[in-house]
């Protein structure tokens, strides 16, 4: 297997390739990445949204929303187990929202279709100073 063939680069490509779009207002990129089944978590829903129609629901209000201009993926992790896959990392981005900082997860299944998310979790990143 090249290092493009690893599932670290691949699902790095996917991610990136999904924020890309995140960043022009186009939420298609992470839609056309996510099962049927996905699970999805962040600070603007009231509880976890399950399956493929109610994240669409949820990404169709922001559509043409979110402008990003510029954003770096901070210590990106992949642990894979057989055909499942977590992809963790910080995500600091700014745009029409201002300066946005985000812990995030993602959890990714190999299936016959290739890697599909099947769980997001978005979480502000806010560390807890010592006092």
């Amino acid at each position: 297997m090249t290092p493009a063939e690893e599932p670290e680069s691949i699902l790095l490509a996917m991610e990136r390739s999904a924020l890309e779009r995140w960043g022009r207002g186009d939420p298609d990129g992470f839609l056309e990445i996510s099962a049927e089944e996905v699970s999805y978590f962040d600070p603007f829903t009231s509880q976890r949204l399950d399956g493929l129609g109610a994240l669409r629901s949820l990404y169709e209000q922001l559509r043409g929303k979110v402008q990003i201009d510029r954003y770096e993926i901070i210590a990106p992790r992949v642990q894979v187990s057989g055909d499942t896959a977590v992809l963790t990392f910080r995500f600091d981005s700014h745009g029409n929202f201002g300066a946005m900082r985000w812990n995030t997860t993602e959890v990714y299944r190999r299936g016959p279709d290739g890697w599909k998310i099947i769980h997001t979790h978005w979480a502000f990143h806010q560390p807890q100073v010592a006092s």
